[in-house]
């Protein structure tokens, strides 16, 4: 098996500008891709790594990283034996390494065996994957706000998240108050303060999200204070999503101990380390009645793919699936969006291809 790294910078159009709370204004996703070469099959995994305000790594460390991996994994041996045994030897790299590694062997055997990831993992999947995902309002001008929401809506996505806690809480519940306005019913409006929130401050605006309908919270308070977080919950009149919260196994089973209360999981393969351990949080969360989000960062149309399978192996309740919509360079071909629905177009593997030459070999 020949297994090579490459890297590209990649670009939206239609002036979207990335701009959360947690992550400032972003320019551009830096994403990490392995490509795997098997006989006639070529596995491909991806990684967005310009991603230290969400993990603490930077970018150069996770190239590292991966370099390292490839050097220490024996590449005779052929995919479906290095996907059986990964758990012996994948957690011994970084997290977003994983995803990038498990994602890519993954493809390869999947595609080997004429079938996609998620029928792997039991999955029904007779046609190319497809779920239905959010999308989210960046931080912005009240028009721009207002005219990618309607495009939004032209194009069938009506689950819409709102970037909140960067300006005042009056200013935010004005937006909220002017796309009610406009939209309606027409949208189902969420919100995500990426932990910019002072616990104290949260009944009140807990109490005035609900007031407007909010469907949900997400990550109100910082990551790591789940003393106050379940002192929210048991409080609160809608639901708590979590996201930053939830980037190990650990983190799992504590939210599992939430049971009963009105918390939910937003999960990330590059938080959690790929599809297998993606799935595999899930399972563990959905038995102890957590409702579930798939989601991913800002991210290319292979790093998606990832995410889409992991929808369709464990039918989530909701998805967050925007990250590869509108970009202009993504060296990944094969996903589309229409009608509110993002759709792989092939049947085996992620269902998409990969063009090493619009890439920089590492």
């Amino acid at each position: 098996m020949l297994a090579t790294l490459h890297r590209a910078s990649l670009h939206y159009g239609d002036g979207l500008t990335l701009h959360t709370a947690a992550s400032g204004s972003v320019g551009h996703l830096d994403a990490l891709y392995l490509r795997l070469v098997e006989q006639d099959h070529v596995g491909i995994g991806e990684v967005r790594i310009n991603i230290a305000y969400l993990n603490g790594l930077a970018a150069e460390a996770v190239v590292a990283d991966a370099r390292a991996a490839l050097a220490q994994i024996d590449w005779q041996r052929p995919a479906r034996a290095l996907v059986d045994t990964s758990g012996e030897w994948l957690t011994r790299f970084c997290a977003p390494v994983r995803m990038m590694i498990d994602s890519a062997l993954r493809d390869l055997d999947a595609q080997q065996s004429g079938v996609s990831i998620a029928q792997t993992f039991g999955a029904n999947g007779e046609q190319p994957a497809a779920w239905r995902s959010n999308q989210t309002l960046f931080w912005s001008s009240d028009d721009t706000m207002l005219a990618r929401a309607d495009r939004y809506l032209e194009r069938g996505f009506n689950d819409l998240k709102l970037r909140v806690a960067i300006g005042s809480f009056d200013d935010d519940l004005r937006r909220i108050d002017l796309l009610k306005t406009r939209f309606g019913n027409r949208i189902m409006l969420s919100v995500d303060a990426n932990g910019q929130w002072l616990p104290g401050e949260c009944p009140v605006r807990f109490a005035a999200l609900a007031a407007r309908e909010v469907e949900y919270i997400e990550q109100p308070i910082a990551a790591g204070d789940w003393t106050n977080l379940r002192r929210l919950a048991q409080m609160s009149p809608l639901t708590l999503m979590l996201d930053e919260s939830l980037q190990s196994d650990a983190d799992i089973d504590t939210l599992c101990g939430f049971a009963g209360l009105p918390v939910a999981a937003h999960l990330k393969l590059v938080k959690l380390g790929g599809i297998a351990s993606t799935i595999g949080a899930a399972h563990r969360l959905s038995a102890a009645g957590i409702p579930l989000m798939i989601g991913q960062m800002n991210e290319g149309a292979a790093a998606t793919a990832a995410a889409l399978q992991v929808c369709c192996a464990t039918a989530p309740r909701w998805a967050e699936l925007y990250g590869a919509d509108g970009l202009l360079d993504d060296p990944v071909s094969g996903l589309s969006y229409r009608t509110g629905t993002i759709c792989a177009a092939g049947h085996t593997g992620l269902g998409v291809s990969f063009d090493a030459a619009l890439t920089q070999p590492l």
